[in-house]
Order: C-alpha cells, then sequence, then structure tokens
C-alpha cells in the first residue's frame, strides 16, 4: 500500500526537524503509541495500539530512523507484529521551508499481512490520511505548548 500527503507546520524548519527527533514527541504525538524506548542511536522499540476498521490490536516492533539530512529529510522504517498480523513500513519525509512554516510531504509504503490483510488495502488508504492527520495535529499542539511554556 502507498501512502502520499503534505501537511504545514506552522514552525520554522529547524524546529520542526527538532521534534520529529525528539522521541518523547514521537511517543506523544503518534497516534495509538503506548511505549517509544530507545534500544541505540535512531532506533526505538515501539508498542502501539492500532484498528483498522473491525481489527484491533496491539502490535510491538521498532521504529528505525535513517537517511538523516539536517534538517530537510529522513526516513522512518517500522516493523512490528502482533495477534491480527505483521506490519512493515518505510516512510520518507522531506520538510520545506515555507514563508516561515514548514511544509512536511510523506511518502511511503507499508506491507501487511494476518487479519490485516483481510480488512484489504480499500481501507489502508483512509485510515493512513487519518493517522498522518492526527500526528500534524499534535505535532502542531506540542509547538503551541512549547511556545506558550
Amino acid at each position: 500500500m502507498k501512502v502520499a500527503g503534505e501537511h504545514t507546520v506552522a514552525a520554522p524548519r529547524e524546529r520542526v526537524w527538532a521534534l520529529l527527533n525528539d522521541p518523547e514527541v514521537l511517543r506523544r504525538a503518534t497516534p495509538g503509541a503506548k511505549e517509544l524506548t530507545p534500544l541505540g542511536e535512531d532506533t526505538y522499540r515501539a508498542v502501539l495500539e492500532l484498528a483498522v476498521g473491525p481489527v484491533r490490536g496491539t502490535f510491538e516492533g521498532t521504529i528505525t530512523i535513517t537517511d538523516k539530512v539536517p534538517p530537510e529529510r529522513v526516513t522512518m522504517i517500522v516493523e512490528g507484529s502482533g495477534r491480527a498480523g505483521t506490519v512493515r513500513a518505510r516512510g520518507d519525509l522531506e520538510l520545506v521551508v515555507q514563508d516561515g512554516s514548514t511544509l512536511v510531504r510523506y511518502n511511503g509504503d507499508a506491507q501487511v499481512t494476518g487479519m490485516l490483510m483481510s480488512v484489504g488495502h480499500r481501507l489502508f488508504g483512509g485510515v493512513a490520511r487519518e493517522m498522518a492527520a492526527k500526528f500534524f495535529g499534535a505535532l502542531a499542539r506540542e509547538i503551541q505548548q512549547a511556545a506558550a511554556g
């Protein structure tokens, strides 16, 4: 399944980059994230509770950050498994300066197995867009809270 999109974040690119590289911010902003524990440089153990249509489950796995070009782009690789199946995803993020804000473009691909696959690809695009919107909404709140504090 392929997914792509873009979101504008009302903060300078360097600030957005810093937040995207903060494990606590990522944990709070990622929909369904229950745990994000550093395992080493740019690798994290993750526990996520996700729902795709009627299929719900807890997934445990890793998130690895690669191909960093600060503060322009980064690649995230997510691998996880649970009773509902397995997920392997790769997402490329590009941060573009835009009049005091940052345009974040994302392009990704995911492979799923198990009960998740039985739901069908018809739901994945909508779920991925919804999760991206929630993530970037949470990131915007992190920026607002930091500015207020």
